[in-house]
């Protein structure tokens, strides 16, 4: 991945970006679906999670009016107020680029098949490809619906559609120019993980972490804010009774990273053991180190408590609360 970033970073001077973004959110597909039930949101949190958006974003008190114009599921007719948008209504939007995981969306098609090892030659890869692609563009419709009906004027954008292309599973080519439109024209991109084409092994998935800190290098972002299942990063799974949480992850300019917060005996090990043992917790600080590593600050922080609303809106860029409880990402420069 390093080789990745370094590329990033020789390529930003091409920025599409013409006006600074002002947060990347990542929704964690742990967080938003139920993980052990195939293809089910958890409708209670990402309810909550896109109103903790709309608050971040729209600086109006009052719920601005919905967005989605759609028939739901179980209902006889559409629900919508187009009267609403009067020719004087104003309803200015922060500038939020949003991505999910996938939860338990894709993962299920994508392992079946084998689509992230590639050999599109394969008709049960093909398939998988196919089958894969339908399952997170699901998902990805129904978030934009949760938002555009908190009024925030989203609009799904998948990496696949917008040509985005890896090598050897690293990001090859990614148009972000239709990113960047969408956020000038007033709308927020809602990407999320997929299933795209590897110019070395035919396809392969792309992931969520990997795609923010790609759009983090070249928009460069304020902060970005990961919402997880869990508060934050643990010294080991946070299933264990003795779990710590670490509240502050320090990122050398070599991309290494230390625990400053809490002080901890023996950090050394500890480093190790939350690469090791926390599973998605691994490829989530490499990412989280990577975005750090330009300087942008990175909150990893439980969805949908009043925890992740400090984080959405900013307030921790001036100081972290003592009672705060999640993990912050920074450079140590």
């Amino acid at each position: 991945m390093a080789h990745n970033n370094n590329q990033n970073q020789t390529q930003t001077s091409h920025s599409p970006f013409t006006q600074p973004i002002r947060c990347i959110v990542k929704l964690g597909g742990a967080a938003i679906t139920c993980k052990n039930e195939l293809e089910k949101i958890n409708e209670e949190i990402l309810h909550k999670v896109s109103q903790q958006l709309r608050q971040a974003m729209i600086a109006t008190s009052e719920k601005p009016p919905g967005m989605d114009w759609s028939k739901k599921p179980g209902e006889s007719e559409i629900f919508c107020k187009p009267e609403d948008f009067g020719d004087d209504y104003v309803s200015e939007c922060s500038r939020f680029i949003v991505v999910h995981g996938a939860g338990s969306f894709g993962h299920f098609q994508a392992s079946k098949s084998g689509v992230h090892k590639g050999n599109l030659d394969k008709p049960l890869v093909k398939g998988g490809f196919v089958a894969t692609r339908i399952s997170v563009t699901t998902l990805n419709l129904e978030i934009v619906r949760a938002l555009a009906r908190e009024g925030i004027p989203s609009v799904g954008m998948s990496p696949f559609s917008c040509g985005w292309i890896t090598g050897e599973r690293h990001i090859s080519s990614a148009d972000l120019s239709p990113v960047a439109k969408a956020i000038d024209s007033g709308f927020t991109p809602v990407l999320h993980g997929d299933a795209v084409l590897d110019e070395i092994q035919g396809c392969t998935i792309l992931s969520g972490d990997v795609i923010i800190s790609h759009l983090a290098a070249y928009s460069k972002p304020k902060y970005v804010v990961f919402l997880t299942d869990v508060y934050g990063v643990y010294d080991r799974p946070p299933s264990e009774p003795d779990a710590i949480l670490l509240k502050e992850i320090a990122v050398a300019e070599d991309g290494s990273w230390s625990v400053i917060k809490p002080k901890l005996q023996n950090s050394i090990e500890l480093t190790v053991a939350a690469h090791d043992t926390t599973g998605g917790m691994k490829t989530k600080i490499s990412e989280a180190a990577m975005i750090a590593k330009l300087g942008i600050d990175v909150y990893i922080v439980k969805a949908a408590t009043s925890h992740s609303l400090k984080a959405l809106n900013g307030d921790l860029r001036i100081s972290i609360p003592d009672d705060w409880l999640g993990t912050v990402v920074r450079s140590s420069r």
